[in-house]
């Protein structure tokens, strides 16, 4: 009997779970709130309406379909033991220890070397590296980084991670339709409100993201260093990801700056956006954690 057959997942309720839930529906509700602040500004009382409604309708589509929308950003193809039998058995071998079911296994054709989780639940969970993380990383070192990522879904944060990417755009997308468009004349409505509102909603959107605490890197290192068993080897990982990362852009997550916080160090290019926005903390810090666990 194989150890993935022995070993019951293990995807039960904890206190960290708990906090998580919490976690997603405080965003879930900042979100509709945030579309309803844009409706306000764009249509009065009716665009806020229209707004709410739609804001409702996006968490909706985002709590079921997200992991999806963000593997199809990445243009992510799925492997098996068939077409990648060392990396998915590498998955296989990992989850098992760390008492998961099977996450689906995906591949993004990308130089630079990068990886993340998505996903509702640990059922429902996919893993995806870069083909540039294949190459950079010996074995020992990717382990590292898909047992820090099968952390994130053991913690049961990948679900916010995750609806955070997918609608961030969204609300960027309703304010710049209103500064082209603009809304109806209300008589209730204050135009240099409305301004306010279409100028700050795409920065808000973007900084949606930081709901997303950065302890939660550092927690997925020490449990991703507690699954493989070999700390070392992520902090290895994580500086040779993060001196090739400011080198070599990966286009997707320019294109979509929101789905940066999922990755397992930021790939962002820019320097000041790179620092300011930033989600991750300091890599030194994480590989002094790490090395100082081993």
């Amino acid at each position: 009997m194989s150890p993935a057959t022995r070993r019951a997942p293990a995807t039960g309720f904890t206190t960290m779970n708990f906090g998580n839930y919490v976690k997603t529906g405080l965003l879930m509700a900042a979100i509709v709130a945030l579309f309803g602040a844009v409706g306000a500004a764009l249509g009065g009382a009716e665009g806020m309406l229209l707004a709410l409604a739609f804001g409702v309708a996006t968490n909706f589509a985002a709590y079921w379909f997200s992991d999806k929308m963000v593997l199809r950003m990445y243009n992510a193809r799925a492997v098996d033991a068939s077409s990648a039998p060392q990396f998915h058995g590498m998955v296989r071998d990992l989850a098992a220890k760390a008492g998961l079911p099977m996450p689906r296994v995906y591949l993004i054709d990308e130089a630079q070397p990068n990886a993340f989780a998505t996903g509702r639940n640990p059922e429902h969970a996919a893993v995806a590296a870069t083909t540039g993380l294949l190459r950079v990383l010996t074995a020992r070192e990717l382990a590292g980084v898909m047992a820090h990522e099968l952390a994130h879904v053991k913690h049961r944060d990948i679900l916010t991670s995750t609806i955070t990417a997918s609608v961030a755009g969204a609300i960027s997308t309703l304010a710049n339709f209103g500064m082209f468009f603009g809304g109806r004349d209300d008589e209730n409505r204050n135009p240099v409100f409305a301004l306010l509102i279409l100028i700050v909603a795409p920065i808000a959107a973007m900084l949606i993201q930081f709901a997303i605490s950065r302890s939660r890197e550092f927690e997925a290192d020490r449990g991703g260093a507690e699954i493989s068993g070999d700390p070392k080897a992520l902090a290895d990982a994580l500086a040779k990801i993060d001196r090739h990362a400011r080198g070599l852009p990966l286009e997707a997550a320019e294109a979509h700056p929101a789905t940066a916080q999922m990755m397992i160090v930021n790939p962002l290019s820019g320097g000041g956006v790179r620092g300011m926005f930033s989600t991750h903390p300091a890599t030194e810090e994480r590989i002094r954690r790490l090395l100082g666990m081993a």
